[in-house]
């Protein structure tokens, strides 16, 4: 069960090591493409019609006939990859359970998006848990759990993107697992946890008044998506990339130094954000060299 690309290399590290997938579920197929009238199939749903595994896609995860649809496929045992909220009569009907693969090391971080809000927390790591679902979201008990270190630079998507990899081989390694009996399930310290809640682009604008370590952590904790955002001459301007320079200085929080051709970088408490990547709204995103051959920024520039 799963959707979104993060989901895919679980499936097709699951069928190379030879398990017998009975079947998929995914999201229904979504209108988007240009003029947003092309149905377009989730990556999970692409991925199983290419390895020729039947595929169920139910709008409502409690309706009779997938309910029915779902028995019929006769699963041991259910795993779910970035995928929706089960319903109990889901996630309990196989002999074996059902487990899921999340993006943390639970019970820190619990929600929506662990990865983001583990980088835009400053961690310096993080990791992924498999644990057998329960009724209240993410507290189920704990199989394995597989540790990743955060480089002070990476963004959500470059942690996302090996979570994604390393993420597979613990499905397998958690499948065997389950397969041999042999395990010892831990539970979670409920007063460990912390929350990961969805973004919302609402939530994204930079406050330059933070110190440059917390803007630079709530930047890349956001990158690529929903992206962190300040404002310039009216215009959304997202920053992607950026590292920190240490720095003392006077310059009012916002303020933009730049020589207009290599670098620009941006004052806060501490130090300087320096932007290596941007996007000015109604333009692609760019290296910073790039951006200022088409933007003249005055001397005075504030950010905010």
């Amino acid at each position: 069960m799963g959707t979104p690309e993060f989901a895919v290399p679980s499936l097709r590290r699951l069928v190379k090591a030879g398990y017998p997938v009975a079947g998929v579920v995914t999201a229904t197929d979504k209108l988007g493409g240009r003029g947003g009238k092309q149905l377009l199939k989730s990556p999970v749903k692409k991925a199983a019609q290419q390895l020729g595994i039947p595929v169920l896609q139910p709008k409502n995860l409690k309706a009779p006939e997938f309910i029915e649809a779902l028995a019929a496929l006769g699963a041991d045992l259910q795993i779910v990859v970035a995928f929706r909220m089960l319903p109990e009569v889901v996630w309990a009907m196989p002999r074996l359970g059902t487990f899921n693969l999340h993006g943390s090391l639970l019970p820190k971080y619990r929600g929506a998006a662990p990865i983001n809000w583990a980088v835009m927390r400053g961690e310096h790591e993080t990791g992924a848990t498999t644990f057998f679902i329960q009724e209240a979201i993410d507290t189920g008990d704990i199989l394995l759990q597989h540790r990743m270190p955060i480089d002070e630079n990476e963004t959500a998507g470059d942690v996302h993107d090996r979570m994604m990899m390393e993420g597979a081989e613990l499905v397998l390694a958690t499948a065997r697992l389950i397969e041999s009996g042999d395990y010892t399930l831990q539970r979670q310290d409920d007063s460990a946890a912390t929350p990961a809640p969805k973004l919302s682009r609402e939530m994204c604008r930079i406050d330059f008044d933070r110190p440059v370590q917390e803007v630079h952590n709530f930047v890349r904790g956001l990158s690529p998506w929903p992206a962190a955002y300040t404002m310039l001459n009216n215009a959304q301007l997202k920053i992607i990339r950026c590292r920190v320079v240490p720095g003392e200085h006077q310059l009012a929080a916002g303020t933009v130094l730049t020589d207009d051709k290599t670098y620009l970088r941006i004052a806060c408490p501490g130090g300087y954000l320096e932007v290596l990547k941007l996007q000015l709204a109604g333009r692609k995103r760019m290296g910073t060299e790039d951006f200022l051959r088409g933007v003249a920024l005055p001397p005075d520039t504030v950010l905010g």
